[in-house]
């Protein structure tokens, strides 16, 4: 079975890869003038297209664990995404050039000024910045390649060896990415405030990711499943499925961003409760409530519906709501470290469309390369039934 029909897809990659090229050149040409707004906006952008990827490979494994006829019609599209980690390593790159730009733990004023940084002198510092991200990056770059490697094989032999290797990898892969991902999640996100830090927070980080990219390829599966021979194995059912996975990731994210803020809140520490003060204050405020609104209260009550669910148009559209509900979440965590007010850039639509234009051209190049239909899976034919 060939994979005919990615040409719709493909038929986008020189838009994106122009969209992307003058994204790039916009920062480019604004880093002398405004440096750290380009730094800050560059940063966003790279970590939320980094989370689809994360994202992905999280499904790719739990699928590859549990099987289940909602994820083969996805497969492709999550072993694409993941497959587009060692793109995301060299996106990274430019960060380590602008860490005075971001992180107070560069600032040596800062750093004199205060105890905790001090204390974290040992741990917080670029080379050793630099050196986690590689390796990070690089480790999810080779799982990743595992899996798709063993995946192509599947498709081309009837044994029964390719299956196993990816269950066997999916497991303890499955318990090492969270725990890898909050040292870089204290990297990233965790050290831009002096002195905050949350144990809930990596977790909860894992799950935006999850659902980012889950509504990344429930829009995607839309547009291509009806153009594609992804229109044989996609019935209403499947959407039906991911509305009910949409539903629950939805549910989940906002338990465990009210149980960091009900936490932090009650402590009432001032090393805790001050990068929430930033969040809520100043016009953040509205902010807070547009991600409640359209991250969880809209897509929850009408995720309700049995209805909704089965139907594509509107299953798409909430995708498309959350989509962006996501893209400000991110931004959010990220912006208020360093301005008052919540008026967005220039340059954060520059470095997002400029980012992924790119990612979005390696994910097309990467979906084309295989079937869209997982071939010679031993569980496919069981779970079609």
């Amino acid at each position: 079975m060939k994979s005919g029909g990615t040409d719709a897809i493909l038929k986008v990659r020189p838009i994106a890869l122009i969209i992307g090229a003058l994204g790039l050149i916009v920062c480019l040409i604004g880093l002398k003038a405004w440096p750290q707004q380009v730094f800050i906006s560059y940063l966003t952008a790279v970590l939320f297209w980094f989370g689809i990827a994360a994202g992905s490979l999280l499904w790719l494994m739990i699928h590859f664990l549990t099987g289940g006829k909602w994820g083969y019609p996805l497969r492709r599209f999550f072993e694409a995404a993941a497959g587009a980690f060692p793109l995301v390593l060299l996106l990274f790159v430019p960060i380590f050039f602008g860490l005075r730009n971001l992180y107070p733990w560069m600032n040596p004023t800062v750093v004199a000024a205060s105890e905790v940084l001090q204390h974290k002198r040992a741990y917080l510092n670029a080379p050793g910045f630099i050196i986690r991200t590689v390796f990070f990056l690089a480790l999810w770059s080779w799982i990743a390649h595992l899996l798709r490697k063993w995946s192509r094989q599947q498709d081309t032999t009837h044994d029964l060896t390719p299956t196993r290797k990816l269950r066997r990898l999916s497991g303890p892969a499955l318990v090492l990415y969270p725990i890898t991902a909050t040292f870089a999640y204290v990297d990233w996100i965790m050290s831009l405030e002096a002195d905050w830090y949350s144990t809930m927070f990596p977790i909860l980080i894992c799950i935006g990711q999850m659902l980012s990219a889950l509504v990344f390829v429930i829009m995607l599966l839309a547009w291509l499943a009806p153009r594609t021979s992804l229109a044989q194995i996609t019935s209403r059912e499947n959407f039906h499925h991911l509305g009910s996975l949409l539903l629950a990731f939805t549910m989940m994210w906002t338990y465990m961003a009210f149980a960091q803020f009900l936490i932090i809140w009650s402590g009432d520490l001032p090393h805790e409760i001050g990068w929430y003060l930033h969040r809520s204050r100043d016009g953040w405020g509205s902010v807070v409530i547009f991600i409640f609104v359209f991250q969880f209260l809209v897509p929850f009550f009408l995720l309700l519906s049995r209805k909704t669910k089965r139907s594509v148009t509107a299953l798409t559209s909430i995708a498309v709501v959350v989509f962006i509900a996501h893209v400000v979440d991110v931004w959010w965590m990220i912006a208020p470290t360093f301005h008052h007010f919540p008026v967005p850039s220039f340059f954060d639509l520059a470095a997002f469309c400029g980012i992924g234009g790119i990612w979005f051209a390696t994910f097309a190049s990467l979906l084309k390369s295989k079937s869209l239909i997982p071939l010679n899976d031993p569980r496919f034919a069981v779970a079609a039934v």
